[in-house]
């Protein structure tokens, strides 16, 4: 674990400790939308509403482009699909829910601009920033090298990925620390993603090991992977380390979370050189800064990926 993220864990729980008002004062990962994993149900979201009471910051707001501050709107895509980071606790038809929204809709009230969601596919949601059909990303999308290319990030928290077996399997057994692990086995994962990515960039581990290769099958909504790993049709997920920690949790599920592989940070998706990256970077720093974001991590049970500070476009993490 690095300095900064324990020193934020720290923060955060000084923020809980404190009454709401006072914690108040001062100045401020994939799927498909509606997906829902077979036999699982979508989970009830937690009570509380930690981002009722963010006001708007004027010295931040003033960092947005005068023809953001003019019209007062944002376009955001927004990859909808599994809690904690966001999904639909009453429904397709009904407002999603979740940690990303959280900190988007916090954000935003920070920076005083209202959001125009439109929920996406996760693989549609970077190119289509390059066009200009959305201003801003989310999608639990992790800063890699590959995507700093041609993307520019606002950082929010730390994730990254990890693995999971169905209940019971001894497919794997215990922490995967090399992929050489997985030879022989059939990985689902989500289209579009860094596991997908690492999975094919590392394909060759296993001949050079001399062992039988693993095989890669792509989902494009994270309750057809879970479906799959339930008919055993795949032996092993790679997902998001908080969505499959908390999809664990879930007795429906009936997975077994198997730990971190490799951490992430995970940020807001830009197009190349967007003039709103200061903005929202000062905005994610405000609400770090008076508790907003440590309530809103623990409501949603994510308080080991806290960061200490926002970055614009961070190297990946080695």
């Amino acid at each position: 674990m690095n300095p900064r993220t324990t020193r934020t864990r720290r923060r955060v729980i000084a923020a809980l400790a404190l009454p709401p008002v006072l914690a108040l004062t001062g100045c401020g990962s994939g799927g498909a939308p509606g997906a829902t994993a077979a036999g699982a149900g979508a989970s009830a979201a937690p009570a509380g509403d930690p981002v009722a009471a963010v006001g708007k910051v004027e010295s931040v707001a003033a960092l947005l482009p005068a023809d953001v501050r003019a019209s007062g709107t944002l376009r955001i895509g927004s990859s909808i699909g599994t809690p904690p980071g966001a999904y639909y606790p009453n429904g397709s038809d009904k407002i999603p829910a979740g940690q990303d929204i959280d900190i988007a809709d916090a954000v935003a009230k920070v920076l005083g601009v209202k959001l125009e969601r439109q929920n996406a596919s996760f693989e549609t949601i970077l190119p289509a920033l390059g066009s200009g059909k959305y201003d801003v990303g989310t999608g639990n999308f992790g800063v890699t090298t590959e995507r700093l290319k041609s993307v520019d990030f606002v950082t929010y928290i730390n994730d990254g990925q990890g693995f999971a077996v169905r209940k019971g399997s001894t497919a794997l057994k215990g922490k995967v620390t090399e992929l050489t692990q997985l030879c022989g086995l059939t990985i689902g994962t989500g289209a579009g993603t860094t596991f997908e990515a690492t999975l094919i960039a590392h394909k060759g581990v296993c001949a050079k090991a001399g062992k039988k290769p693993y095989d890669v099958k792509v989902y494009s909504e994270n309750g057809a992977t879970l479906t799959a790993l339930q008919q055993g049709r795949i032996d092993v997920v790679m997902s998001t380390i908080n969505g499959l920690r908390h999809q664990a949790a879930q007795p429906a599920a009936r997975t077994t979370f198997l730990g971190e592989y490799h951490r992430l940070d995970v940020g807001f998706a830009f197009k190349k050189g967007s003039p709103l990256t200061k903005a929202f970077q000062a905005a994610v720093n405000e609400l770090i800064e008076n508790g907003t974001y440590a309530r809103i991590l623990e409501k949603w049970g994510t308080t080991a990926s806290a960061i200490d500070t926002s970055q614009i476009n961070p190297s990946e993490h080695t």
